[in-house]
């Protein structure tokens, strides 16, 4: 399965929602904090340009925002 990283903060409702999805399909993912975590605020912010989140990155596929149809199809999903 492919490596997923969410970065997120805790007052997100669009972060909530992408995790809860993983987790009823089984997808394990990194979360990290971006409201404390400076370094991978950064990390974040180099690699999406964007200040919003969540940043889901699906191996080096990068979703700003939960996009529910890209996850699926980049994680071959079934509905």
């Amino acid at each position: 399965m492919s490596k997923v990283t969410v970065y997120s903060t805790p007052t997100c409702h669009f972060c909530h929602m992408a995790k809860d999805f993983f987790k009823e399909k089984g997808v394990e993912f990194e979360d990290f904090d971006v409201s404390t975590d400076l370094v991978k605020r950064k990390e974040m912010l180099d690699k999406s340009g964007q200040m919003g989140v969540p940043v889901i990155v699906i191996s080096d596929q990068i979703i700003v925002g939960f996009n529910k149809p890209k996850i699926v199809e980049l994680l071959g999903i079934k509905e």
